[in-house]
């Protein structure tokens, strides 16, 4: 996956592992809520442990990314911010789980993470099996193109029988499936993916958040964004997904968001996390 990330990465604004999340989909079910209650709430087995253990799927900056400047595989970025300032909030040591998109949900729903953070949209399928913190970044989705083709893809039906990427399982691809069916759909395991075959000229268009796309841009002038008008779209805030039943938790979560809303932090960790996407692109 370096080396890939590395063709695409002369241009782009961020460092990318084999692993990338923005909202898992797929149903999963959710744990049996019998042997939770047999050990107490997750919030006791977190705080008796002392860790938390946070899933996420890193490669989607400024989300979550790798840090290029060490050699420890360390995980930054607005989301391993805010894990961070719950796990001090809750006074226990922070522990990330690192998945592709794909699976992370399902390793919430199955016990296997306490939390999952990595740029998920709260939708009301998901809600069916997890629940959700208070929101804490806008998305929009737009679509990614070569500045070569802005003059003859503006609009959706202007991509009818073109190629058109998006990253699996997230509200991106079921956006493309609703909306683009007269289009040729690939769909592929990580952002960094379909952007080279965008550059590359296997696809026309990518479906991708706003904040996201302003990483790829940065560094990569042969590529622009236009607002299409995507009539089943949502503006959804990304939020923190807790397995169902854990009131307590969330709220301890809703707070930590609500204070760092207040005092700036998100504002601040989003240009800092874009700032080292930008640098890890240079290196």
């Amino acid at each position: 996956m370096k080396q890939v990330w590395k063709k695409v990465i002369l241009g782009l604004a961020a460092a990318s592992v084999a692993f990338s999340i923005v909202g898992c989909g797929g149903e999963a079910k959710p744990a049996a809520s019998s042997a939770q209650a047999k050990q107490g709430s997750l919030m006791e087995q977190i705080k008796k442990k002392g860790e938390i253990t946070v899933g996420t799927a890193s490669g989607y900056p400024p989300y979550e990314f790798l840090d290029a400047s060490k050699g420890d595989k360390t995980i930054i970025g607005v989301d391993m911010d805010l894990a961070k300032a719950i796990a001090d909030k809750l006074g226990v040591k922070l522990k990330v789980a690192d998945s592709n998109f794909t699976a992370l949900l399902s390793s919430l729903t199955a016990g296997k993470v306490d939390i999952a953070i990595a740029g998920i949209s709260a939708t009301d399928e998901r809600k069916k099996t997890m629940d959700f913190s208070d929101g804490y970044l806008p998305m929009h989705e737009k679509i990614m193109i070569r500045k070569a083709d802005k003059d003859k893809l503006k609009a959706l039906e202007d991509f009818k029988g073109k190629a058109v990427g998006a990253q699996k399982s997230t509200t991106e691809e079921k956006l493309a499936q609703e909306e683009l069916k007269e289009s040729k759909l690939v769909f592929l395991d990580h952002v960094p993916d379909v952007v080279l075959e965008l550059k590359q000229g296997k696809v026309d268009g990518l479906v991708v958040q706003d904040v996201v796309a302003e990483q790829y841009l940065v560094f990569n002038d042969d590529l622009t964004l236009i607002d299409v008008n995507f009539k089943t779209a949502k503006v959804l805030d990304t939020a923190v997904a807790i397995p169902k039943g854990n009131e307590d938790l969330k709220k301890v979560i809703n707070e930590v968001i609500q204070e760092n809303t207040k005092n700036g932090n998100f504002d601040k960790w989003l240009k800092e996390a874009s700032k080292k996407a930008i640098e890890n692109a240079k290196k």
